[in-house]
């Protein structure tokens, strides 16, 4: 997919993406920036760190209220992108980027 096929965190990862009642935020990952820090890993329960490959991977990226505030803090304390981060909460209601959100509007900030 290419950056113009892009127009919203809604087309990126949904295919096979449980109902939004259900599951209202998803998690975009840019495993290409991930350089193995293990921040995440430390703060969420839902991240871990690959022993084969050396980068971070989420158990889920589909998930509800319960589980957004570790995956919130994962995404602030990624170290990726000069900081900006490669992980990437999206409220799938209102398509928004929750967090990094390093341009302050909502929008998508991946750097593929």
């Amino acid at each position: 997919m290419s950056d113009e096929e892009i127009t919203c965190a809604s087309d990126v990862g949904s295919a096979d993406a449980p109902p939004v009642s259900e599951k209202p935020y998803k998690i975009v990952f840019e495993a290409n920036k991930c350089f193995g820090a293990g921040k995440c890993a430390e703060v969420s329960d839902n991240w871990g760190m690959s022993l084969e490959s050396g980068i971070a991977q989420p158990e889920a990226y589909f998930f509800d209220e319960d589980d957004l505030e570790h995956n919130v803090r994962a995404a602030e304390v990624c170290p990726a992108k000069k900081g900006d981060g490669c992980i990437h909460v999206i409220d799938r209601r209102t398509d928004e980027e929750i967090a990094p959100d390093p341009h302050g509007d909502g929008t998508l900030s991946v750097d593929w």
